[in-house]
């Protein structure tokens, strides 16, 4: 049995499991993929070929001998280069990062991974410090939109969504503090989760901003994303915020009933600043989930400039000692960033703080009521690289500043959500899928529904 770019990661391991095809079979045809399809995409920055095959050939020599596989046996995946991967500096997307010893042990997500079958097959092009919405790595060169490469990725797992959408791994895993995974997963066409804050470890990954910072996976199917989620969770005393939830399953979860689901559309803020294909995208999505309601979330656009304070003067926190020895070796725009967060007065950041549990509490009130709302990813379709403004209304608005004006005043307090994707011509676009706080099983299982009504899906590539 060979492999097809449109193998699922369930329908991979389930092949191998049953010796229908070989791990190290599904590793050399990632491998085979990468090399004739990245010099377009330029998703990865390292391939761990010598790894995988290893890892692959162990996997095959425990099926040999009778031994249990992993859910996920032989299943290729990736990660954005700020997880540690043994034997590689963990760039981070940077140029200064590159200087740094080889890390010595793998992120507990890829442990995690690997415990589970599945083969790492290399790390991948991310925004410098994951301080970006668009894709564009001023060191490595952009990731590439895989439905037309003339276009952005979304950032700053730019990488990663365009790995999964390209279909070079069915599985990549992603970081998202303002929204990167959900911004490349609407652009490239794949479903993303960014979990609730603390449910997925970050230990030996590359912070950008302690307390906005998550994980996750991109998949182009449910079934894969709770497939990788669900066994990437767990408490680990290696990360503070990730030390008390125990292991909740949603795969057997995900082909519950959703009739019973209390559905609206977030109102107000999140219909604001859209183009017509981010309306329509919701609009489907509204329509098939019979969802008419629309809830107003109270004061989101202060949301986001709370978060942009909170995430510039942490960031600018973490980076003092590199913005005073090494500040031409950044990208300006990141270290313009971040110097301006430097000199944010604390009085600021105080209220930027006191508002975000004002903030969390109305959220809360709000789920009282509705078990899930329907918000846009983007607000619009993967734009142009290097371009700078986009058009609204008669308005010009800056690119880099506004993609994630949807996505900001959901992370910002931790919310789980799916971005699914709408497959719209040209281009695909995706939804939010929001749930309340450790209720991923809920909104794995919305998506999961509307995959299975055919109103959302991942398309295949267009621009290779």
């Amino acid at each position: 049995m060979t492999t097809k770019p449109e193998m699922t990661a369930a329908e991979i391991a389930s092949a191998v499991a049953s010796r229908k095809m070989s791990a190290l079979d599904a590793t050399e045809a990632a491998l085979a993929r990468i090399k004739q399809h990245d010099t377009i995409l330029n998703s990865f920055t390292d391939i761990t070929a010598d790894r995988a095959r290893a890892k692959a050939r162990a996997i095959d020599a425990d099926i040999a001998a009778g031994k249990e596989v992993g859910p996920l046996a032989g299943v290729p995946f990736a990660v954005k280069n700020l997880f540690d991967v043994a034997g590689l500096p963990t760039r981070a997307g940077s140029k200064i990062n590159r200087d740094l010893a080889p890390a010595k042990r793998d992120a507990t997500l890829i442990e995690r991974m690997e415990a589970a079958g599945a083969v790492l097959v290399g790390a991948l092009n991310m925004g410098e410090y994951a301080y970006d919405f668009t894709g564009e790595n001023v060191h490595d060169g952009p990731s590439r939109n895989p439905h037309d490469t003339t276009r952005m990725t979304g950032g700053s797992s730019g990488g990663s969504g365009s790995a999964v959408g390209g279909a070079l791994v069915p599985i990549a895993l992603g970081s998202d503090t303002n929204g990167s995974i959900r911004v490349p997963s609407s652009f490239c066409g794949i479903f993303g989760l960014k979990p609730t804050y603390g449910r997925l470890s970050r230990a030996r990954s590359f912070p950008f901003v302690a307390s906005l910072d998550h994980l996750g996976p991109f998949a182009r199917s449910v079934t894969d994303l709770a497939l990788a989620y669900d066994v990437m969770q767990g408490p680990d005393a290696e990360d503070s915020a990730c030390t008390t939830r125990g292991l909740e399953p949603t795969l057997p979860l995900l082909a519950n009933p959703v009739s019973d689901l209390r559905i609206a559309i977030a109102g107000g803020y999140f219909q604001k600043n859209v183009f017509p294909e981010a309306v329509e995208a919701v609009g489907r999505v509204a329509k098939a989930l019979g969802a008419t309601q629309v809830v107003e979330i109270p004061e989101a656009a202060r949301a986001r400039a709370a978060a942009y304070v909170i995430t510039t003067t942490e960031g600018a926190s973490l980076h003092l000692d590199r913005l005073r020895t090494r500040p031409n070796d950044f990208d300006p725009a990141v270290r313009d960033r971040l110097i301006a967060g430097a000199m944010v007065p604390a009085p600021m950041v105080d209220r930027a703080q006191k508002f975000r549990r004002w903030y969390r509490a109305q959220l809360a009130e709000i789920f009282k009521s509705v078990d899930v709302l329907l918000a846009p990813a983007t607000p619009c379709t993967a734009p142009k690289l290097g371009q700078v403004n986009f058009n609204l209304d008669g308005v010009e608005l800056p690119v880099r500043a506004n993609i994630g004006i949807h996505t900001q005043p959901i992370s910002f307090i931790g919310l789980p959500v799916v971005a699914v994707p709408v497959p719209l011509e040209p281009l695909p676009i995706g939804v939010q899928i929001i749930a309340a706080p450790w209720r991923e099983d809920i909104a794995l299982r919305v998506a999961y529904a509307l995959e299975k009504m055919g109103v959302v899906s991942a398309p295949t590539p267009r621009g290779l």
